[in-house]
């Protein structure tokens, strides 16, 4: 099969785990890099020997390239997207798929106009440990799910990133930047989301820069830091999701557990793509290890668009889709509005996972 070539836009800190991942990758090529400071392009292009160092309108006239893999800040993905696609290329960008509603439905709109392939981030959902996670669930080895629990508990990036001031604007905060990972990991084991209620706040506005050039700049603080509610699915399952920037000590409380009429079961954290299933079946003392679907590295973002990539080529449905993103997207602005708003926020969006059964073309993207 002929590799795509691809072209990346947008070479920051992301960028390098995806030029080291899919530098050996059977399915694309990446033939061109583009950045707004065209010197950290050319960084990255010297890295990884990248033939071409574009500004992104050269990046998007290349009618060599077929696909751009939008890695830009989240302020830029949804505008990013469009100019891919208006382009004719197919598109696969960092999570979140837009920061309004609005322009994520202008996403997915005009890909389907043009019968163009719009993918997002996050793709650690198609590792080892969620999908070793949904394997048992849909073996039954918890019974039907009823409930579930999902916390991010953190400080806040300022302390290690360079450059945190996206976190803490519109499109940022705990839920925009770590709730995709939960969502969709939520999302992939229980069924779409039917409605959301939910708190949320800044409750911590006092923050600071804590190393590089721009340490001790003060940060303004212009989105929840804290955000907690309860999801409904479809399904029927109840599920306790907080995010916090705001915890300055430590938690122990579990990434996700789902809770079923015959057992319970740890869900090893959503940012990565392997770690450890655990189930602990009704009536026992002990935990025990479930054992992996399949074994997935620590990082391997790329995944997502690979699979995209063989999907193009076979005229399927791919799993990373911006369907999945949208239907995310809603629940995460469902849970500031419900805030606002005083009241439960109803999905419009659905999202029916797709099932393949064939991954003999990759062993590194699993069906699931």
């Amino acid at each position: 099969m002929e590799k795509m070539k691809a072209g990346i836009i947008g070479c920051g800190n992301i960028s390098a785990i995806y030029l080291e991942n899919l530098k050996t990758n059977p399915y694309i090529e990446v033939v061109a890099v583009a950045d707004l400071i065209r010197e950290r392009a050319q960084e990255r292009a010297d890295e990884f020997n990248i033939a071409n160092v574009y500004n992104v309108d050269e990046l998007l006239q290349n009618n060599e390239i077929e696909l751009v893999l939008n890695l830009t800040v989240p302020g830029s993905h949804a505008m990013t997207d469009l100019a891919a696609l208006e382009a004719g290329k197919h598109v696969y960008a960092e999570k979140p798929l837009a920061i309004s509603l609005e322009d994520g439905r202008k996403v997915i709109e005009l890909a389907e106009e043009k019968a163009l392939y719009v993918g997002s981030a996050p793709d650690t959902f198609l590792g080892s440990g969620i999908q070793t996670a949904r394997k048992a669930i849909e073996e039954g080895l918890i019974g039907k799910p009823i409930a579930a629990t999902s916390f991010f508990m953190g400080g806040g990036p300022e302390a290690w990133h360079p450059d945190p001031e996206f976190f803490y604007v519109a499109g940022g905060g705990p839920m925009f930047d770590m709730g995709p990972y939960y969502l969709t990991a939520l999302i992939t084991l229980l069924g779409p989301i039917r409605r959301i209620s939910a708190s949320a706040g800044i409750q911590i506005a006092d923050r600071k820069i804590g190393s590089g050039p721009k340490e001790g700049t003060a940060l303004r603080v212009e989105t929840p830091t804290h955000l907690a509610g309860t999801i409904d699915f479809a399904d029927g399952a109840i599920v306790t999701m907080i995010t916090s920037f705001d915890i300055r000590g430590a938690s122990d409380l579990p990434r996700i557990e789902i809770y079923g009429t015959e057992g319970t079961l740890s869900v090893p954290d959503p940012n990565f793509f392997n770690g450890e299933v655990k189930l602990r079946r009704y009536g026992q003392d002990v935990w025990e290890t479930v054992k992996p679907a399949f074994e997935s590295g620590h990082n391997e973002r790329g995944i997502g668009v690979t699979e995209m990539v063989q999907s193009i080529r076979a005229g399927r449905e791919h799993k990373a889709s911006g369907k999945l993103a949208y239907h995310v997207l809603e629940a995460m602005h469902a849970f500031q509005r419900s805030s606002l708003e005083g009241k439960h926020i109803h999905l419009e969006s659905t999202y029916d996972s797709v099932v393949t059964t064939d991954s003999s073309e990759n062993n590194t993207v699993q069906s699931h």
